[in-house]
């Protein structure tokens, strides 16, 4: 679906239909066309009966929205071309509002999200018939905006959220469609596609690299696990602003292993990998874009499952920066595969003689963060309070949810281990997202304690209902967060 913004008069383009916003206030019906008025009261649409109505006689589908703020007219936007799914028309117009260039990213950023539906496996799909939007207005003109400025905004906000769909896909994709060689090749195609560097590394490597707990992990899959660095730089051989580790867990489906989950629980596994999938979609953004930062992007690709060669709790597993650590759960498995990514990066860099100044991990990591924050926000962690207020305000400027939760040190003894240097597992059934975190910072080298942050994307990453301008299934969180996040350190 193509949307651009014309500095022209609404009723000079032309379009199959027209979509209008109408703001809740009590001015809302002199908005409205006389020809249409009747028609809309006679419906209920100005009462709380319905926010989305078309009067077949003008060709107008009128929604109503709270007010003219960036996340309303995303769920605005999702809404109208959810509705016009049900009919055949090809083009569609809207007039922008107040701050154009606002209107026009929020309107197509929720347009595409909210367009989205996974079909793959369908016999029968359905397809909007809707190719092209037309957003005009006058306000652009009269501002002195100019019409290619607002169209290359626009299409950056747009490419943005057709990769958070593309994050979507793979995260949707059944087990046996994204085992960790078949996530490793979609890292490498995006990275071929986008100019940039990818390694992917075998479980040979890993054992020369002495990564215990992450081979352990997979161990007792029939698909052997893969380590994936991508390695983006700016063109032209520009000096990068700022150099940026981004990790991400991926575990393409997690049984629980020998701690196995309930049957209930196992549904929805497959989304286990959500954290290396938006590592791709933020490395395929980033690169499109052409920003002027150096990122790596790290995955963990592996499966958790079980048979006579599991990893087992009782096991004492040795990670990359020789730290022991006693299994009390083999379900609490993707922090494991974390701790051995983490060291791998540092080390990387300090191999080079390099430093960076950032690593953010994302993971679908504990249960316990969905019971802190609900479905639909992530956690934030870290000890750096600046790092995590710049995650926050990017994740409000994108529209993602997310909260920080404190470190506390009384908590960190619930990992502590009587036989190794650290516990899997909490040893308390309270606190879980932060002990977990807790885990990760053990990882985490002295000199880089500052530099990092984690974030738990367990609630939002997958959630088995529609919500705002998210379908059932995968959201593509974090993508938009870190993406604004990189493009603000851009400007630094």
């Amino acid at each position: 679906m193509k949307i651009l913004f014309r500095n022209k008069d609404i009723n000079s383009i032309k379009a199959d239909v027209q979509i209008v916003f109408l703001e809740k206030k009590p001015s809302i019906k002199k908005l409205v066309g006389e020809n249409d008025l009747e028609t809309l009261e006679e419906s209920g649409f100005f009462k709380d009966a319905t926010d989305t109505f078309y009067v077949s006689s003008s060709k107008k589908l009128y929604l109503k929205l709270k007010e003219f703020e960036a996340e309303e007219i995303k769920v605005a936007a999702a809404k109208a071309c959810s509705a016009l799914k049900n009919f055949n028309f090809k083009s569609a117009k809207i007039e922008g509002y107040s701050d154009v260039e606002l209107f026009c990213r929020a309107f197509a950023e929720g347009a595409i999200l909210g367009s989205y539906s996974f079909d793959w496996y369908k016999s029968e799909k359905k397809e909007s018939q809707l190719k092209s939007i037309h957003i005009a207005s006058l306000l652009g003109r009269k501002s002195g905006v100019s019409e290619k400025s607002i169209n290359e905004a626009l299409e950056a906000a747009s490419l943005v959220a057709e990769n958070v769909n593309f994050v979507r896909d793979i995260v949707n994709s059944a087990p046996d469609d994204a085992t960790p060689m078949q996530v490793a090749s979609i890292a490498e195609k995006i990275a071929k596609d986008g100019g940039f560097e990818c390694k992917v590394y075998d479980e040979k490597f890993l054992k020369s690299e002495e990564m215990g707990a992450f081979l352990s992990v997979a161990r007792a899959s029939a698909h052997p696990p893969r380590l994936v660095h991508m390695s983006y730089k700016p063109k032209g051989g520009k000096q990068p602003t700022k150099k940026i580790a981004l990790i991400g867990k991926g575990l393409t489906y997690d049984s629980g292993g020998l701690s196995l989950k309930p049957s209930d629980y196992m549904v929805t596994m497959k989304a286990d990998k959500a954290g290396a999938c938006a590592v791709i979609g933020i490395m395929k953004s980033i690169s499109k874009l052409n920003l002027n930062v150096e990122v790596h992007g790290v995955l963990g690709l592996c499966e958790n499952m079980i048979g006579g060669n599991a990893y087992k709790p009782d096991d004492i597993l040795r990670a990359k920066n020789k730290k022991t650590i006693e299994i009390r759960n083999t379900d609490a498995e993707g922090r494991l595969v974390l701790a051995d990514v983490l060291c791998y990066i540092q080390d990387y860099f300090k191999k080079a003689g390099q430093q960076f100044d950032y690593i953010i991990d994302m993971a679908t990591l504990t249960g316990a963060c969905v019971v802190a924050l609900g479905e639909y926000t992530s956690g934030v962690f870290g000890h750096n309070e600046k790092l995590k207020k710049m995650i926050l305000s990017a994740a409000e400027d994108a529209g993602d949810l997310m909260a920080p939760l404190p470190f506390n040190k009384h908590l960190r003894k619930l990992i502590k281990s009587e036989v190794a240097d650290i516990s899997n597992c909490s040893s308390s059934r309270y606190g879980g997202a932060i002990t977990a975190a807790m885990f990760l910072d053990e990882f985490i080298y002295d000199e880089n304690k500052q530099k990092w942050a984690h974030l738990d994307i367990a609630g939002p990453a997958y959630v088995e209902k529609a919500w705002d301008y998210n379908p059932h299934g995968a959201s593509g969180a974090p993508v938009r967060t870190i993406v604004e996040f990189i493009k603000k350190c851009e400007g630094k």
